[in-house]
């Protein structure tokens, strides 16, 4: 990138986040306008046709496309990721408006513009709070089942259109339901519908394919939609006025103006109504755009600021509901053609929703005669290529735990709705990994006669002496029943082969918390009533300064406390030798050469 920047402190072969441009230049200029003109090729249909999914006016997708393209373009951190209406939050948005009467139209927008406010507060928050990186914790299994999800929900949806007959049922309905009802109706279907759709289909497969073949730029799309339509007009199916009726649905008339600054309209109970799907799409945004911006990130080798993308998406939110706006959040389509086409900056996004701007100025009232049932077979191809077979298959023959989870998240898109999917799909992960996490390993240590330290293995004999336990693990509360069935198995093993001195190693044990310190200040309480010493061995300092403060210190003899060294094992090895010189002190027929310590090796 052909750009002046202050000096940084990220990583050598890394694009800091917030890299600005100070001197743009020639070339970078013409990489990024070319760039942005090619997606807003694509830009426009898809705009249009997700504001239809949403069931809005096709103004308010290409507005979103122009305004939150621009602001969070302009904002956030990644240099490729375009952001703008897209499926999934327009599917969570036609279920947000459920509760609108469909006939009240002017409601219905109202309440989109106040919905679009709400979900750019919440990513503010998000990302103010920094709590962006949070987000890399939803498994990429869920991710990818949400996509499926909500692609067979865009393909379902757009069945009515590319068949030419009226959807039937509400939001409030299950969308199988509605398919079932749609497809049982008695009208016919119209078979003008149905071959614009299914020529669009086709059309679109072998577009893509000659783009690719002859590395032509990826207009294809947009090519498609403007044969279509223009071949329809041709046909006579798309007159209309004066009376008369065209012989196939067509979207409305989008006015040769730009997005006016409007305050939404506020009622408390819309509000109220909308605050749930608030937070979905908020989360849901995040999650979408800075899954994609990472994956670009991982090609181009741009370090990320995931809670600045938070903040910038919200901005463009907000802003956005006070133009006009659907909901928006990255485009993956987009964004790979972005990368795809050569941008180099952000500006790339600016020069995209400039492009969107302009033909909507010149050729706005022209989408009175686009057919829906073109949308509908562009919708269907999109949706389709979403759905990514090659990682699908990965993910399914990877684990079954990661099957399940892909599975799981894309039934209850389908099943439950498409605003709950992904928290099914981290509740089911939560399920998941928490019994994992609470796993706490304990092994027994012998000393070989060659003195070294080795884990315990079938033939060894019984310990004399000395008993060495290691620990490995969380310390948390999940993990507390197990700590205290570790500790008590040390402590009757002690006992039951006559051994005095237990040496605990707790080198690799992490993150106590309260309850497991209570499990611990138990057990080195119990063991002292019943005359067991304990030495604790490779201590980390966290966990030397949480017991002090809980008053757990008092149990043990500040002399057998070995906290962590900089040298590996080298305090383990010092608990190991204290506690033979104490059974040395103890017993004077214990063999001399393993009280005077000598060498000890850890392996």
């Amino acid at each position: 990138m052909d750009v002046a920047v202050a000096p940084t402190s990220e990583p050598a072969g890394s694009e800091p986040a917030s890299r600005l441009p100070w001197k743009y230049r020639g070339h970078t200029l013409r990489a990024d306008l070319v760039a942005g003109v090619t997606v807003a090729a694509i830009s426009l249909p898809q705009s249009i046709a997700y504001a239809l999914i949403a069931g809005v006016d096709p103004r308010f997708g290409l507005y979103s496309a122009i305004v939150f393209t621009a602001v969070a373009g302009l904002l956030g951190s990644s240099r490729h990721l375009i952001n703008g209406p897209t499926g999934a939050v327009s599917l969570v948005v036609f279920s947000a408006l459920a509760f609108i009467d469909p006939e009240a139209r002017v409601d219905a927008f109202e309440a989109m513009f106040l919905l679009t406010v709400m979900v750019g507060a919440v990513q503010i928050a998000i990302g103010v709070l920094r709590m962006g990186d949070l987000t890399r914790y939803i498994s990429e299994s869920v991710v990818t089942g949400f996509i499926v999800g909500a692609a067979l929900l865009t393909i379902i949806g757009q069945v009515a259109n590319a068949l030419g007959i009226k959807s039937q049922g509400n939001g409030q309905q299950h969308v199988l339901h509605r398919l079932w009802l749609t497809l049982t109706q008695d009208a016919a279907f119209n078979l003008k519908a149905i071959l614009i759709s299914a020529g669009s289909i086709i059309l679109a497969v072998l577009a893509r394919r000659a783009v690719r073949r002859f590395a032509l730029p990826q207009f294809d799309m947009f090519f498609v939609l403007a044969i279509v339509t223009l071949a329809a007009s041709l046909a006579g199916w798309t007159q209309h006025g004066g009376g008369a009726s065209p012989a196939i649905s067509l979207i409305d008339a989008v006015p040769s103006s730009l997005p006016v600054p409007h305050v939404p309209q506020i009622h408390w109970h819309w509000a109220l109504d909308l605050s749930g799907s608030a937070l979905a799409i908020g989360v849901l945004g995040l999650l979408e755009a800075l899954a994609i911006a990472k994956a670009i990130a991982h090609k181009s080798r741009q370090a990320l600021d995931y809670n600045r993308q938070c903040v910038a998406e919200g901005v463009g939110n907000v802003i956005g509901g006070f133009f006009s706006c659907i909901p928006g959040s990255g485009s993956l389509s987009r964004t790979a053609i972005n990368y795809q086409a050569g941008a180099k900056t952000r500006f790339s996004g600016v020069f995209t929703a400039l492009t969107v701007a302009i033909v909507v100025l010149t050729l706005g009232p022209l989408t009175a005669y686009i057919p829906k049932a073109a949308l509908a077979g562009l919708l269907i191809v999109a949706a389709s290529r979403l759905i990514d077979l090659d990682r699908v298959r990965y993910v399914l023959r990877g684990s079954r735990s990661d099957a399940t989870l892909l599975i799981a998240t894309a039934l209850a898109a389908l099943i439950i709705g498409i605003e709950f999917a992904i928290l099914v799909g981290v509740v089911l992960s939560l399920l998941w990994y928490v019994p994992r996490a609470a796993r706490l390993k304990a092994v027994e240590l012998v000393v070989s006669p060659e003195r070294v330290v080795r884990e315990r293995v079938p033939g060894d004999p019984p310990a004399e002496a000395v008993l060495i336990i290691d620990l490995e693990g969380e310390l948390f509360f999940g993990a507390a029943p197990e700590l205290a069935q570790h500790l008590g198995a040390a402590a009757a093993r002690a006992k039951l082969l006559g051994i005095g001195y237990l040496v605990l190693r707790l080198k690799r044990v992490r993150n106590p918390d309260v309850v497991a310190l209570e499990q611990f200040e138990n057990f080195l309480r119990d063991a002292r009533v019943r005359g067991l010493t304990v030495l604790l061995a490779g201590v980390r300092a966290h966990m030397l300064a949480a017991c002090r403060r809980v008053g757990i210190m008092r149990y043990v003899n500040p002399e057998l406390v070995f906290p962590e060294e900089e040298q590996a094992d080298s305090a383990t090895l010092k608990a190991i030798r204290a506690a033979y010189s104490l059974q040395a002190q103890q017993n004077s027929d214990f063999p001399k050469e393993r009280a005077n310590g000598g060498a000890y090796y850890l392996v």
